[in-house]
C-alpha cells in the first residue's frame, strides 16, 4: 500500500495503476468504510482511499477540532482491507494559502433538509470531492447511502459538470441493535446509543406502516417521530422526499426516502430508508 501526502505524489502514483475506484473519506473508518473498500474490487482492480478532515464542511459551531483522526488504525485498516493508495493531506496542501476562494454548488439540492440546518456544509462538500476527483482521477467513486443527500448532490454534480466519474451508491450498514454505523457514533455514551436507537425504530416502524397501505406521507412521519420524540431526542427534521430533487411528497407514488436528523445529547446523527 502506498500512502501520500502532497497532490505531486498522488498524481504520480496514480499513473501507475489502471482503472481505479476511490473512496473519499475523513478516516476514522469503522465497518461501513470497509464495505465500500470490499465493493470497490467489483468495479475497479485498484482501489484508492483519501483520509481527509475537510475544514470547508464544517461549520463555525460544529467539531472540526475535535473530529477523531485515528490515523494509525486506519492506515492499518485500510492495509489490511487491500487498499493500493492511500491520499492523507493536510489541510495547508489542499487549501494552499493565496488560492482564490471557489464555489461549487447544485443550489436546488444543497439549500434543503442537512442544507438548511448546515449552512455551507455541502458547498465544503462539493469543493472537495471536485479537488479530490481532479487530483485522483478516479473511473469510479463510492458512496453510502446513508449519506443519501450528499450523494444525490454529488451525483447531479458530477452529471452537470461532465466528469468521467462512474458514482456507485452502497446500502447503509447497520451496527447489529440497527444504528446507522457512523464515525459520529463513537460520540454516544451508553445511554445515549439506546435513545439514538428511536431514530431506527421510527423508520422501521413507519416502513412497516407503508406496507400495511398507508402512503399519506403525514402519518408516516407521525410513526417516525413518535418513538423518537419519546426518548426526548431533539429533532431538526422528519422529512418524505423525491430521492431525485429531494423535495416534499404529500403522497407516495413511488421511491420516497424518508429522512431524520436528531440530535442525540451532543451527537447530531442522520438515517434514512427508500421505499416504495
Amino acid at each position: 500500500m502506498i500512502v501520500v501526502h502532497t497532490l505531486a505524489a498522488c498524481r504520480a502514483e496514480r499513473q501507475k495503476l489502471g482503472r481505479l475506484a476511490f473512496i473519499p473519506t475523513m478516516g476514522a473508518l469503522h465497518p461501513g468504510h470497509l464495505s465500500l473498500f470490499a465493493t470497490a474490487r467489483k468495479h475497479a482492480p485498484h482501489v484508492a482511499v483519501s483520509l481527509f478532515v475537510n475544514p470547508t464542511q464544517f461549520g463555525p459551531t460544529e467539531d472540526f477540532t475535535k473530529y477523531p483522526r485515528p490515523i494509525e488504525t486506519d492506515l492499518a485498516l485500510c492495509e489490511a482491507a487491500g487498499v493500493d493508495l492511500v491520499f492523507n493531506p493536510s489541510p495547508e496542501e489542499m487549501y494552499r494559502p493565496g488560492t482564490p476562494d471557489l464555489v461549487v454548488d447544485v443550489p436546488g439540492l444543497t439549500s434543503i433538509l442537512e442544507g438548511k440546518h448546515r449552512l455551507g456544509h455541502f458547498k465544503g462538500v462539493c469543493l472537495i470531492v471536485t479537488k479530490l476527483f481532479n487530483i485522483i482521477r478516479p473511473d469510479a467513486a463510492l458512496f453510502g447511502q446513508k449519506d443519501f443527500q450528499q450523494l444525490r448532490i454529488l451525483t447531479a454534480m458530477v452529471e452537470a459538470l461532465d466528469l468521467p466519474v462512474e458514482m456507485v451508491s452502497c446500502p447503509t450498514l447497520r451496527d447489529a441493535d440497527g444504528l446507522a454505523m457512523s464515525s459520529r457514533n463513537r460520540y454516544l455514551s451508553a445511554e445515549d446509543r439506546v435513545r439514538a436507537l428511536s431514530i431506527t425504530r421510527g423508520l422501521f416502524a413507519a416502513e412497516a406502516e407503508f406496507k400495511r397501505g398507508i402512503t399519506q406521507t403525514n402519518r408516516l412521519i407521525a410513526t417516525i417521530q413518535k418513538p423518537i420524540l419519546e426518548q426526548h431526542v431533539n429533532i431538526d427534521y422528519v422529512a418524505a422526499v423525491d430521492p431525485v430533487t429531494l423535495k416534499n411528497i404529500e403522497v407516495v407514488t413511488g421511491p420516497t426516502v424518508l429522512a431524520v436528523a436528531a440530535r442525540v445529547g451532543k451527537t447530531r446523527l442522520i438515517d434514512n430508508l427508500v421505499i416504495a
